[in-house]
């Protein structure tokens, strides 16, 4: 069993079947079965994810005081998990979604930004940590430094890329070993993207989520830069957390094994069966479940 420490942002999440987007304006529209919210957020479904898989996860997040009553009573808290309720209100988000896997998301962090997350607590459930996972959320920036001072395995999602972004967060592409981002916004193609960011910063490896067309890996031990289309498992109901789920099995494979190309195999699986569930923080399969469908795709 691996031991995982994840940070980032938890919320409470919305997500609403709609015919196309854009939305066309309606003043009201009732559809049965098509709003869902419950708890999610990119860090919050990673740790599901990597638990579902039998690892160790500890999680970091902060919350607002109106509703941490609600995700501490969610199946996600263990003793070894820290929940900060340091802000105004707990982050809350939108996401609109329709058949052609079109999706626009709303998101309302609240004041993240702002707080500065207890560095003693995170230290101290780090230190027999297999790889620590953050988002790039401004409070993890100085857990980024500290568990890399540690000499921690430290894999980063981006998320969507953006020239900003991209600028204000260099510093931390400098410190990951892992990165993951999808290619909502880029220009060139993934291919030379994802080469020009490996020439650019030390990672071992780098992952280009691109939805419906699978995804782009780098693996500098391998010298291994390769495309892979996505597999079906399942039919998709809603492809919100795909990115997420894809990250976490990576990882839970990878810092077992360290072969990229398996790891990466069954991480398109994982997320294949993952997008066939409602909602971010569902339809996660075990290791053993996974390795079923390993076997009947791959062979």
């Amino acid at each position: 069993m691996n031991k995982f420490a994840v940070a980032g942002i938890v919320q409470i999440e919305t997500i609403v079947k709609v015919d196309k987007i854009p939305v066309e304006y309606s003043p009201v529209v009732n559809k049965p079965n098509t709003i869902f919210t419950n708890v999610g957020g990119d860090a919050y479904n990673e740790c599901l994810a990597l638990r579902a898989l039998g690892n160790n996860v500890s999680f970091f997040t902060v919350t607002g005081k109106d509703n941490t009553d609600m995700i501490v009573k969610d199946k996600l808290i263990s003793e070894a998990d820290y929940v900060f309720p340091a802000l105004d209100a707990t982050p809350s988000a939108v996401i609109l979604y329709d058949e052609n896997r079109k999706q626009q998301i709303y998101e309302d962090i609240k004041n993240v930004r702002d707080v500065v997350f207890p560095i003693d607590p995170f230290k101290k459930n780090i230190a027999d940590a297999d790889c620590v996972i953050l988002a790039n959320a401004n409070f993890c920036r100085p857990l980024a430094k500290a568990a890399k001072e540690m000499g921690k395995t430290l894999a980063i999602n981006f998320r969507g890329f953006t020239e900003d972004k991209y600028e204000y967060n260099k510093d931390l592409m400098d410190l990951a070993d892992i990165i993951y981002l999808s290619d909502d916004n880029i220009v060139t193609e993934p291919d030379e993207f994802v080469r020009k960011l490996a020439d650019s910063h030390a990672a071992k490896i780098f992952i280009l989520g691109q939805g419906a067309d699978g995804l782009t890996i780098f693996s500098r031990d391998d010298d291994l830069l390769a495309h892979y289309r996505p597999v079906k498992t399942t039919e998709i109901v809603n492809t919100a957390g795909a990115g997420n789920s894809l990250f976490s099995c990576f990882l839970h494979f990878y810092i077992k094994s360290g072969d990229a190309v398996h790891s990466i195999k069954n991480a398109l699986l994982f997320a294949s069966y993952k997008i066939g569930h409602m909602g971010t923080s569902h339809g996660f399969l075990t290791e053993e479940e996974l390795e079923r469908w390993y076997h009947l795709i791959w062979g």
